[in-house]
């Protein structure tokens, strides 16, 4: 039996908290499973941002069964012990609707901007690696020791103490971060990989099947026995006709509007009416194992059509 669909609205225009208020709502109303917020305290490349925490706090006050989570946190910003206690916390206020979700951070301008180190990306990665040990046992109600090479922890808990551990959300893109995803992430979103010089690729080889598929794989074999979700941000087009709205897409990217055949076939690219993005979703379901889409809230309105064709 194939994992059920979930869809999420990622935040990223919320700046207020009338505002807040109003998408988590809508969210809940129009039938998407989570809201999620990012991780930026810099303007680029997504706009002003709510600290992730507080705000998903009051969205669980202003709703009764949506999801919240973050998408995602960046690691070095915070101490594990620290990021545990909050996320116990809102585990708590939110009566379990808690998912957090974990990065090694990407953005060097911001690092820059706030005068912390952007360490390489190995650097970045292992600590990443061991903070999920660390949240993963904490988070589980248990008494943590831990020794590793960033971190050292002496038989702390959490209070208050979860019920039931929070899902832990990875995004990955090289080789490294898929496996550790694997190893240790409920949910792994599958994502183009980051790039040392602080900026996510924009390479249409990233985001081809082959690459996919290879990335699919590589948290499948981690993963083992463990079963995980796997997720993917997308950023739908609607249109009548599938393949112009691709080279629409194709166009607006800079990768030319005779590149429509490779966004029809991107695992990323969603395009057409929303039957036929539900189609396409159900395919790739089969092809890939995505069963878990988050959408920018701009396009929540249009994409809830897709949501309602994929609910069953």
């Amino acid at each position: 039996m194939p994992r059920r669909f979930r869809f999420g609205v990622v935040g990223e225009s919320i700046r207020s908290v009338a505002g807040l208020a109003d998408a988590a709502r809508r969210a809940e109303a129009l039938g998407y499973d989570v809201l999620t917020l990012r991780d930026h305290f810099v303007a680029e490349p997504f706009g002003d941002q709510l600290a992730p925490m507080p705000a998903l706090a009051y969205a669980a006050s202003a709703t009764s069964t949506l999801r919240l989570g973050t998408m995602v946190l960046a690691n070095d910003y915070r101490h594990p012990v620290m990021l545990a206690k909050e996320a116990a916390t809102l585990g708590h206020l939110s009566g379990g609707r808690f998912e957090l979700g974990v990065g090694a951070g990407w953005l060097r301008e911001e690092y820059e901007a706030a005068g912390m180190p952007f360490d390489a990306a190995g650097t970045r990665v292992g600590r990443l690696e061991e903070s999920l040990l660390i949240l993963r046992s904490l988070l589980a109600g248990e008494r943590t020791a831990f020794a590793g090479e960033h971190y050292r922890i002496d038989g702390l808990t959490v209070f208050p103490r979860p019920e039931r551990r929070p899902p832990l959300v990875v995004g990955a893109g090289s080789r490294r971060m898929l496996g550790i995803a694997g190893r240790h992430a409920d949910t792994v979103g599958v994502l183009p990989r980051a790039l040392p010089d602080g900026t996510i690729s924009d390479e249409v080889a990233e985001r081809l099947p082959d690459a996919i598929a290879r990335k699919v794989g590589l948290v499948r074999d981690a993963a083992g026995d463990r079963d995980v979700e796997l997720s993917m941000m997308v950023t739908p087009a609607f249109g009548a006709d599938p393949r112009r709205t691709a080279a629409r897409v194709a166009a607006a990217r800079g990768w030319g509007a005779s590149s429509a055949d490779l966004v029809l076939g991107m695992p990323s690219q969603f395009v057409g009416p929303p039957e036929h993005i539900a189609e396409q979703m159900l395919a790739r379901r089969d092809r890939y194992g995505f069963t878990y889409y988050q959408v920018p809230d701009a396009c929540m309105e249009e994409f809830a059509p897709v949501v309602a064709l994929l609910a069953s």
